[in-house]
């Protein structure tokens, strides 16, 4: 977006209000003992480069780069990528060479050689998202399955179960402008929208799992330029505190948040500057009052990125800067207790 791309103001980390079983870490980040029993993955949002040579960024290849050296010394299982994943019109089709200019080259290190899921953001729809769902057949590590899906894991040498529900906000709420950051146009397909919904709450009353992690490209709440997506604060929201679900994980905003709302157990976190990073505060007033637990938007950071690890007795959710690799900040979630 155009904010994005023409800032040239030196962006500064902003200083976080704590809660209990969360806080700022800014350390470098250490390598786990991979023999305990955990499930580690690794998060990224709005990374998809630019539609120019050399159909990256600076920032997507410093997260990139971060991320392997990070995976050399963990036992990921698999990452997360929250749309917008080819600016800023998607691909055309399934053989696009902005898979392997914008993808397959930049995020190319070994340890990252494992399986990518994806959805959809504003910008991928933008252009054949159908394309992004076959590209699917032609890649390793590349998984689209569909618009929407679910995917279920168990922590290795445990009986901890963590599922992770991927739907499509932008079918759901509409696609975006962003020259009226917020302005939502309604979905193209009311139809689609309220069968989405329909699996969506579905998804949600059957699972039993410990972990329920819940993802799209538009966040519920947002500080930042876009701000809450009142779509999903009407539609979203009261399935995420009726289910019981632990975190959101959203893009969308080009920085690193982390809210949660007082008298409520979900955890929502912004996780959109892989690719572009973005010191908006725009709606510092929109979203619930001392609901914001942090805010990262430090353009010399060169982007970020989220790790992620499930234990039996809790899942930790650690935001990295790609610059230097340090830790910013970490939260710590616990299983759920199912009524």
């Amino acid at each position: 977006m155009a904010s994005c791309r023409n800032s040239v103001l030196r962006l500064i980390a902003v200083v976080v209000v704590l809660t209990s079983g969360s806080g700022i870490v800014a350390a470098p980040f250490k390598a786990y003992d991979k023999d305990t029993a955990s499930l580690r993955f690794m998060v990224l949002g709005d990374w998809g480069g630019e539609p120019v040579y050399p159909y990256s960024t600076g920032v997507e290849k410093a997260v990139a780069d971060r991320m392997g050296k990070v995976a050399d010394t963990m036992d990921y299982k698999f990452v997360l990528g929250l749309g917008d994943n080819f600016y800023f019109d998607g691909v055309q089709n399934e053989f696009d060479k902005r898979f392997k200019e914008t993808f397959e080259d930049i995020f190319k290190a070994p340890s990252l050689d494992i399986p990518w899921y994806f959805i959809a953001g504003n910008h991928d729809h933008n252009g054949n998202v159908t394309a992004q769902i076959e590209y699917s057949h032609r890649s390793k590590k590349w998984n689209f399955p569909s618009l929407y899906y679910s995917l279920n894991f168990t922590v290795p040498g445990t009986n901890t179960t963590v599922t992770i529900i991927q739907y499509d906000s932008i079918t759901l709420c509409g696609n975006s402008d962003d020259f009226q950051p917020g302005l939502l146009m309604g979905p193209e397909d009311l139809q689609f929208a309220n069968t989405q919904l329909k699996w969506l709450e579905d998804q949600l009353k059957a699972t039993k799992s410990d972990y329920v992690i819940v993802t799209a490209h538009y966040p519920v709440w947002s500080v930042a330029e876009h701000g809450p997506t009142k779509c999903l604060v009407q539609q979203v929201k009261p399935l995420l505190e009726r289910y019981g679900v632990t975190a959101y994980f959203s893009g969308h905003d080009h920085n690193l948040q982390h809210l949660k709302e007082k008298d409520s157990d979900v955890e929502y976190f912004v996780i959109g500057c892989a690719n572009f990073v973005d010191d908006s505060q725009k709606h510092t007033d929109s979203v619930p009052k001392d609901s914001l637990k942090f805010r990262w938007a430090d353009k010399a950071g060169m982007g970020g990125f989220a790790h992620v690890e499930v234990t039996e007795d809790n899942m930790t959710f650690t935001f990295l800067e790609a610059a230097n690799g340090k830790e910013l900040y970490q939260s710590v979630m616990k299983p759920r207790k199912l009524k």
